[in-house]
């Protein structure tokens, strides 16, 4: 799963612990005899079915789910989580070798690959560039010269490839929603440079004016939510201003620091459409301070101010010009999605996906990070309900719609491999039917510990009901395990509905089902490894994704979209 902020991604690499799983007896694999076939064709090239009548009294998810266990999930994970891949980093040597790996197995199921033009059709190739910071940035306030990693540090892209003069203009907490917007006594910030404070307006108590129920709310804890607004606008860059009294910025800039100097992927060519995202920029209170030509007690009284007036007000800053240089190196490379294609039969055109993403966040400061969980527990679970899915074609009892098994890659880097999929499509996303998304299925998060099994679902509701029904169906016919639907709140501050590659289907209207575990102390750490998994539960995880795609695959009708929100 992507990280939702800088500072959480360094709290899981610094302050990761161990939790053992353990594991029940492995369960062995179900063999399926084959069935006598009994009747023609449904559609001309499509494998016969079962009768009617018989497939009225013969509940053949109840066969093939079972065909998913914990020993071939083992077998799969072992390997795609092992050093040998090297932490499966976007377009460096383990992310090609997993999708070879990924592509074999759909191979020799007996998929199709649907990639035309390809030197492999199970691969969806496509260029990125990677871009490193250059040595020797710098920040110019006043005369002052200001320290990269020091006193300021970035992410993502940079406009400044040398040294530019800019005026930069203020924009508060930079919040737009109803009832408050620091936006609106700004008038067009399009190509300009913005200040803008982290965290959001804090009432008397202390707490978050905008949040529900004294909760933060999305503006004060994910940056991004900000920097996204500021993009809408139009903006250049933002400098975000670290305003914590009790923070150290440089010594968290030097922690940053292996993180930063990692490459960030862009796609060589973004959509016409899209707006260049705004730079971003993190500057320590004392810089921000002088940017904005002010003290700290003034920035902690105008602070003050907003929180209690529940509403932006006016600000005396005169921001100081500034001089910036932030180069970047950049260097284009490929990288590929991995797809494996199962025709249905009186229903072929109609197409259900389901995915994960294979790739994870590589070497980190010397370690292997090898993302068992994140998301080699998904990426194995689509391998083998493939599996299931295959074996009961093989022996007559295939899906009636067509079903696209698609491994992703880049999602670690912004959900990448799903946004080039479904902005160049192999199968027409008119035709399909909805996304269930694995992302995270192997372990116990903290709210679940000594508790029984559980899978939080999250967006099954957002647009289909009947998706939501299909779901809570399968699982108590089948599984019966504890759904927990928390973070579909709207209002939910760690947003992981946008954080995994379900949402790029969720955006074209398509119905999404995202299933997940939670997070744990070894989320994006070097301890996410093959002997923390929990298989019993990732077995029955799998088994209900299983479930409910058979019954998306095989009901009469497609599912309804009657909500227009995604």
């Amino acid at each position: 799963m992507q990280k939702n902020t800088f500072y959480a991604l360094l709290l899981a690499a610094c302050c990761a612990t161990s939790a053992v799983a353990q594991d029940a007896p492995t369960k062995r694999k179900v063999k399926v005899k084959r069935k006598q076939k009994t009747e023609a064709p449904t559609k001309e090239g499509a494998e016969p079915n079962v009768s009617a009548a018989t497939a009225a009294t013969t509940d053949w998810a109840a066969t093939y789910g079972p065909t998913i266990t914990q020993a071939d999930l083992r077998q799969h994970l072992t390997i795609l989580a092992s050093d040998a891949y090297e932490g499966r980093e976007t377009g460096e040597k383990g992310q090609k070798m997993a999708a070879e790996y990924i592509s074999k197995q759909f191979k020799d199921l007996g998929l199709t690959g649907p990639v035309q033009g390809s030197d492999n059709p199970y691969l969806q190739h496509f260029t990125m560039v990677r871009s490193t910071w250059a040595d020797g940035a710098t920040l110019k306030v006043g005369g002052q010269t200001y320290k990269w990693l020091t006193d300021f540090y970035a992410a993502g892209a940079s406009p400044f490839q040398q040294e530019t003069a800019i005026r930069p203009v203020f924009a508060g907490y930079g919040i737009e929603q109803d009832g408050y917007s620091d936006y609106a006594s700004l008038g067009d910030v399009k190509g300009k440079d913005l200040i803008i404070l982290l965290g959001e307006p804090m009432n008397a108590q202390k707490q978050p004016v905008l949040g529900k129920d004294g909760s933060p709310s999305k503006w004060g804890t994910d940056y991004r939510a900000k920097s996204a607004m500021a993009t809408q606008k139009g903006a250049r860059s933002v400098f975000f201003v670290d305003t914590d009294p009790n923070g150290n910025f440089s010594k968290l800039a030097a922690r940053m620091a292996p993180y930063i100097s990692r490459p960030s992927i862009t796609f060589k060519e973004a959509p016409a459409s899209a707006n260049p995202r705004a730079a971003t920029f993190f500057v320590s209170p004392a810089v921000g301070g002088k940017m904005l030509g002010t003290t700290a007690a003034a920035l902690t009284q105008y602070q003050t101010s907003v929180g209690k007036a529940g509403k932006p007000v006016a600000a005396t800053f005169k921001p100081a010009k500034v001089s910036i240089n932030a180069a970047k190196k950049l260097e284009d490379f490929t990288t590929e999605n991995v797809l494996g294609y199962l025709e249905g039969t009186d229903k072929k055109d109609e197409l259900l996906v389901v995915s994960a993403h294979y790739d994870h966040i590589g070497i980190v400061d010397g370690e292997v990070n090898n993302g068992a969980d994140d998301d080699g527990s998904g990426t194995v679970s689509v391998i083998e309900m493939a599996q299931a899915f295959t074996q009961a074609k093989k022996d007559g009892h295939g899906p009636r719609r067509s079903i696209l098994f698609l491994t992703v890659t880049g999602e670690e880097k912004g959900l990448l491999g799903s946004e080039y999929y479904t902005d160049h499509p192999v199968f027409p996303l008119e035709k399909t039917i909805a996304d269930l998304n694995i992302d995270m299925v192997g372990r116990t998060d903290k709210e679940h510990e000594g508790k029984g099994d559980y899978v939080y679902v999250i967006g099954s509701d957002k647009l289909s009901s009947e998706l939501h029904a299909i779901n809570e169906a399968a699982n108590k016919k089948y599984t019966n395990i504890d759904m927990d639907y928390r973070f579909n709140d709207p209002e939910d501050p760690n947003r992981f509905y946008y954080r995994s590659d379900h949402y790029n289907f969720a955006k074209h209207k398509i119905p999404v089902a995202f299933y997940f575990n939670g997070v744990h102390d070894d989320y994006h750490a070097a301890g996410d490894e093959v002997e923390k998994i929990e298989f019993p539960k990732m077995e029955k995880r799998a088994q209900l994704v299983f479930y409910t795609a058979w019954e998306l695959a095989n009901r009469d009708n497609r599912i309804v979209v009657d909500s227009s929100k995604p």
